[in-house]
C-alpha cells in the first residue's frame, strides 16, 4: 500500500489548501498529454487516487485512523496519542 501523503509529497499535517495545492501541480506535471513520461500515466492515476482520499474529510479521517492502527507513522507518536487520548477521557 503506497502512502498517499508521499504520493501528493505532502505532510500528514498539511491543510486541505495545501493538498489541493499539490495536486493540481503534480497533476500538471504528470498528466499524459503533456508528459511523454512511460511512467506518467500510472503516476497521474496515483496522484487522482490520492487527492480523492485526502480531499475528502470522512474519507480523510478512515485513512489517517487506518494508517494509526497500521503504525505506519511514528510508532512512539501513534502510542502517545492513544495515551493521551485515553487519559483525557479518564481524567
Amino acid at each position: 500500500m503506497t502512502d498517499l501523503y508521499s504520493a501528493l509529497g505532502v505532510p500528514s499535517s498539511a491543510s486541505t489548501a495545501d493538498i489541493k495545492s499539490a495536486f493540481r501541480r503534480l497533476a500538471a506535471h504528470y498528466h499524459p498529454d503533456r508528459n511523454p513520461s512511460p511512467d506518467a500515466p500510472a503516476r497521474f492515476r496515483s496522484v487522482q487516487e490520492a487527492y480523492e482520499v485526502l480531499s475528502d474529510e470522512e474519507k480523510r479521517q478512515a485513512y489517517d485512523d487506518n494508517r494509526r492502527r497500521n503504525l505506519l507513522d511514528d510508532p512512539l507518536q501513534t502510542a502517545q496519542d492513544i495515551w493521551g487520548n485515553y487519559l483525557s477521557r479518564i481524567i
